[in-house]
């Protein structure tokens, strides 16, 4: 079996989101217990989707629990009386289900905490308004809890983007190791040969000085080629510049804005296509 052309006709990512019948999955299942190659290729894949549904992740605030309970606190006993007269049924927001994998129900329910925790305080709004410090602390926790769920809706549609990109099979990954062995630092290249577009993504790399930057090449005819600079920090995929006819990819430390031609000596990961 030819295991590159296996690896580029997208099965293991279809695999991986569950798109697959189950006399296909049963295949997959028993080429990855005969090739430990497609076990290390299924394994890059999902360290891939990992670290970017992990880098955009969004956590409440650490004081918002705490706020909400005091604040019912101090009306408990209105709360009480009202909730004798009348009970009613909980109301659930319901989360479209997918099977795409961990990264989309990590991001779900980070929006679902946003939605629920958004439609309780509006649910109490009334009970409060005899409380004016009590409206005032739930004016400003909307407030809070809007712009958190328009950053998560925003890195929700970010990530989907992103996946479209890691499971589209024109992409080839390129993987960029530590040009010093001591070092763990790694990235990668989704680079499509037909488009010549080009997606970075950072899995470790170390801190820079304020006046330093990364700096992307690709080696094309054995020259090497610019393709942007970029923070230690960025966070999914990075659009870079677009490249024809690549042999190698590879990074290195610029001074800030980058270099014409790259400091071979500062090179921190390379990888060959």
């Amino acid at each position: 079996m030819d295991i590159k052309e296996y690896i580029a006709s997208g099965i293991l990512e279809e695999y991986i989101f569950d798109t697959l019948s189950p006399q296909e999955r049963i295949e997959v299942e028993l080429r990855l217990a005969e090739y430990p190659e497609l076990r290390e290729e299924l394994n890059a894949i999902e360290d891939s989707l990992e670290g970017i549904a992990m880098a955009t992740a969004i956590q409440p605030p650490a004081d918002l629990k705490a706020n909400i309970m005091s604040t019912l606190g101090a009306s408990e006993v209105g709360l009480k009386e009202e909730n004798t007269k009348q009970k009613e049924e909980p109301k659930v927001i319901p989360m479209p289900q997918t099977n795409n994998g961990m990264w989309k129900y990590m991001v779900a329910a980070s929006v679902t905490i946003a939605l629920v925790t958004s439609y309780l305080a509006y649910d109490y709004h009334g009970k409060w308004k005899a409380s004016s410090d009590a409206f005032a602390q739930l004016q400003a926790q909307n407030s809070q809890m809007a712009e958190q769920y328009n950053q998560v809706n925003n890195r929700l549609d970010d990530l989907v983007a992103d996946i479209d990109i890691i499971s589209d099979t024109d992409f080839k990954r390129v993987n960029m190791g530590a040009v010093d062995p001591t070092q763990s630092y790694a990235a990668s290249v989704y680079w499509n040969a037909k488009t010549d577009e080009a997606y970075l993504n950072i899995k470790q790399l170390k801190t820079l000085t304020e006046e330093q930057q990364y700096q992307l090449w690709a080696i094309v005819d054995g020259v090497p080629v610019d393709m942007g600079v970029f923070d230690f920090d960025v966070e999914g995929l990075m659009k870079m510049k677009n490249v024809q006819n690549a042999s190698m990819f590879a990074v290195t430390i610029e001074p800030k804005g980058g270099s014409e031609n790259p400091t071979l000596d500062l090179m921190q990961v390379a990888g060959a296509v």
